[in-house]
């Protein structure tokens, strides 16, 4: 599942636009000798300070690089789950495509990216990446493409709301216990006020279940990828948490069956105390939904075990020819993996044209890289960093654990889990674990 608003950039970026050009043509040769190529996820005209920052970090590329020329795509959006495996099989990819991480083992599976092992030697900044996350780009020992973001599901709170219902907002809540008790006190202000949300539809009712179930130390499927292990006591924790604080401690709302949308809007209206998302989510509750970035706070995942990951990077055509690769190496270095500069990471320059910097994430780097990276975000920060520190800490004791296999029709799946502890009184938590196992394990079966 993507996150949500993604980042300061405008991440919901875009993929193929065949009315420009054909993509992936392997035609890698410019009528003037360049090496020509494209690329998706540019910035849509709407979204037009992120659209100049990608136009002018092209411009400054291809004069550093005068024999390559870059070929631009935009759509909306940069990966359309309807039609992304359509483009796949047709051939219809550009040369160097966007992809989230749940993506990049089906996509090496079915032979439609290029294996880059032999080039990566030649992207100086691949050793910087954090290795969990290059993995992700990493099958059967060879390597199908490059991490550009990453993410970790945390908690996000209200500070203000957490200080009127007498709780401590520089301590927020560790265990799900402390939160279910928080949520009580804040739902307790009255005036319509909800101490925690949840997503329970159009499967994102499923991704948060499977973050909440790593959270215990719970996962979703066997090792083996084969079997379903959500029925189990994790599991069942996860589904009694969720009934317990709706039925019996009413302190998430009457109003159910809720999505990203529905939360964000309770959150930035100040009448939500708590729900579970990635940092992206804060400047979205600022920008659009009428939050304070003074009141908006992150924790870690309650539980103190696990949390979900994920992020995007960019494969390559399996017909792109050495030279285009070379250069859409060349091009990811330039755009998303210089620390402290380019497209994700020039903080001067976003803090200049008044966008968010200072969010705990995404962190891509790690050794030096990843210090030098804060230590510029640091120098240009302009959003209250300090209420992102448990966040940062926290996370330093978690696992990292990424969706599972299928991740979409399994979450469709657990929806229906989630829902019905949501707005039935009587649902029967057994029952509903086991009916959803015997369906992933079906879903998993078809391989």
């Amino acid at each position: 599942m993507r996150s949500t608003g993604i980042r300061r950039t405008c991440v919901t970026l875009m993929a193929c636009s065949m009315a420009l050009t054909a993509c992936g043509s392997g035609d890698d040769e410019a009528a003037d000798g360049k090496t020509r190529i494209t690329v998706n996820c540019m910035p849509p005209k709407s979204a037009k300070v992120d659209r100049s920052f990608f136009e002018a970090d092209i411009r400054a590329f291809e004069k550093r690089n005068p024999d390559i020329d870059v070929v631009p795509h935009d759509a909306f959006p940069c990966q359309d789950p309807k039609t992304f495996d359509a483009k796949l099989a047709g051939g219809q990819m550009e040369d160097v495509f966007y992809t989230y991480f749940t993506d990049a083992r089906h996509v090496a599976d079915i032979n439609q990216a290029a294996d880059i092992t032999r080039y990566v030697k030649d992207l100086k900044s691949y050793d910087t990446i954090q290795r969990q996350l290059r993995d992700i780009y990493t099958v059967d020992g060879r390597i199908y493409g490059i991490p550009r973001t990453g993410y970790s599901m945390g908690l996000i709170y209200n500070r203000k709301l957490f200080e009127r219902a007498g709780l401590d907002p520089d301590r927020p809540p560790a265990t799900w216990d402390e939160l279910r008790d928080a949520a009580k006190k804040i739902a307790g202000l009255g005036n319509g006020t909800v101490g925690y949300a949840d997503y329970s539809a159009q499967n994102q009712g499923g991704w948060h279940f499977t973050a909440e179930l790593y959270s215990q130390g719970g996962d979703v499927v066997s090792e083996d990828g084969k079997k379903a292990t959500i029925d189990t006591p994790e599991g069942k924790a996860v589904l009694h948490n969720l009934k317990d604080m709706r039925w019996t401690d009413n302190s998430m709302g009457s109003k159910q069956l809720l999505v990203i949308n529905d939360v964000q809007q309770m959150m930035g209206s100040g009448k939500l105390g708590m729900y579970l998302s990635a940092p992206d989510n804060i400047p979205i509750l600022v920008k659009e939904k009428g939050g304070n970035y003074e009141d908006l706070a992150l924790a870690p995942m309650p539980g103190g075990r696990g949390t979900l990951i994920g992020g995007d990077g960019y494969m390559f055509n399996k017909k792109a020819t050495p030279e285009q690769i070379k250069a859409g190496l060349k091009w990811l270095d330039h755009m998303f993996l210089t620390p402290g500069d380019g497209f994700l990471g020039d903080y001067a320059r976003a803090r200049k044209n008044d966008a968010p910097v200072g969010l705990p994430e995404p962190r891509l780097f790690s050794g030096a890289a990843d210090a030098k990276d804060q230590q510029v975000k640091k120098a240009n920060a302009n959003v209250p960093v300090d209420n992102y520190q448990a966040f940062l800490d926290g996370n330093q004791d978690l696992e990292m654990k990424i969706e599972p296999p299928r991740a979409q029709q399994i979450y469709s799946v657990l929806d229906s889990a989630v829902s019905s502890v949501l707005t039935r009184k009587d649902a029967d938590i057994d029952q509903l674990l086991s009916d959803a196992s015997g369906k992933i394990d079906a879903i998993l079966a078809r391989g």
